[in-house]
């Protein structure tokens, strides 16, 4: 039985029995179930809200999760912790994520607003320019004015080394 239906037989059942309101226990009797079924009501009111909320936070979670696949392009063969190549044990410090990058060159570049050092692989370098990550200046690369030495890049240059 719901509490809108409890609260109407409650009524009822006080009209019935001819409550005598000039009495002080029957206007206590009668102003307690008036207040009663005013909270019926706004319990019922909240109900409905707290329904309509949880629908759409529902709606809200599916809508993300579409968006969170899309951007994360997630597969459900990447959900499983079963390939990791790391024991709990290992310090995160000393994997080594990246196996292919550490064969690339590295290259820093200074920003001249900010002085924010960068690191850059080939492939920026031949995209010409890109935004300072620290002040989002935009910063451009002619490499046409420079040698084949200005380029490389010793062993004491590596982000270990830094």
């Amino acid at each position: 039985m719901k509490l809108t239906e409890k609260m109407s037989y409650l009524k009822g059942y006080i009209d019935g029995i001819d409550l005598d309101t000039t009495t002080k226990e029957g206007k206590i009797l009668a102003n307690v179930a008036d207040v009663m079924q005013e909270m019926v009501a706004y319990i019922e009111d909240l109900q409905g809200q707290v329904d309509e909320l949880t629908e759409l936070c529902e709606i809200l979670d599916e809508d993300l999760g579409s968006v969170e696949e899309d951007f994360y392009d997630f597969d459900d063969d990447d959900e499983d912790d079963d390939d990791c190549e790391c024991d709990d044990d290992d310090d995160f410090d000393d994997y080594d994520f990246d196996e292919e990058d550490d064969d690339e060159e590295l290259y820093e570049v200074v920003c001249p607003t900010c002085g924010d050092s960068i690191l850059l692989d080939s492939g920026m370098l031949d995209e010409g320019s890109m935004a300072c990550p620290n002040c989002g200046e935009n910063l451009e690369f002619d490499l046409d004015d420079l040698d084949a030495d200005d380029l490389d890049v010793s062993d004491d240059d590596t982000p270990e080394n830094m």
